[in-house]
């Protein structure tokens, strides 16, 4: 089955820090283009960050100098550090893999910041 799965949401204070996490099952990354997209509450889904063919990453103008996207090809595992939270960043985070998975789709790692 393929499927990825998140984890690393949580509460935390704004100002605070998360690593999220993502492992792919029935498929790898390879040719993929990984990446993270988010949803909060009454907004629509959002691209957070992507991995580019050849390594460039790609930021939304929100988490710039805040986020940092990165992927372990030996684990399949992607990874979205994210540091100086603000209450703005509360949302369902949600990881994909472009062309394969995309957008806000299942179940999501909730990540909850508060002032």
């Amino acid at each position: 089955e393929v499927q990825l799965v998140e984890s690393g949401g949580g509460s935390v204070q704004a100002g605070g820090s998360l690593t999220l996490s993502c492992t792919a099952s029935g498929f790898t990354f390879d040719g993929l283009t990984p990446g993270w997209y988010r949803q909060a509450p009454g907004h629509e889904c959002e691209l957070v960050s992507l991995i580019i063919s050849g390594g460039t990453t790609h930021y939304t103008d929100s988490v710039k100098g805040r986020f940092a996207i990165s992927q372990d090809n030996a684990k399949n595992t992607l990874y979205l550090q994210m540091n100086s939270l603000k209450v703005e960043d509360t949302a369902v985070y949600y990881c994909a893999a472009l062309s394969l998975i995309a957008g806000c789709r299942g179940q999501g790692t909730q990540v909850t910041v508060s002032s």
